[in-house]
């Protein structure tokens, strides 16, 4: 079997630490490999009515009739 350098090198760096043999050695880092990682829940966002009176889903809608708004209260 050929290692390649990097896997090599995982090798020895782990015999080193561990004071084990290379059979091992590889054994444990191709354990480690076969273990697939565990995958945060995916991101839901709650919402919940509250209660608006004016379909915000369209910013520039929503804008324009604050500016109205305004507008309205200023003249009047």
């Amino acid at each position: 079997m050929t290692l390649a350098d990097d896997v090599a090198a995982a090798v020895q760096g782990l015999r080193r630490q561990e004071g084990i043999g290379v059979s091992e050695a590889v054994n444990r880092l191709a354990r480690g490999g076969l273990v697939r990682p565990v995958r945060p829940p995916g991101y839901v966002h709650e919402s919940f009515d509250m209660g608006m009176k004016v379909d915000v889903s369209n910013i520039g809608e929503v804008l324009g009739m604050l500016d109205e708004s305004e507008l309205d209260a200023q003249q009047g």
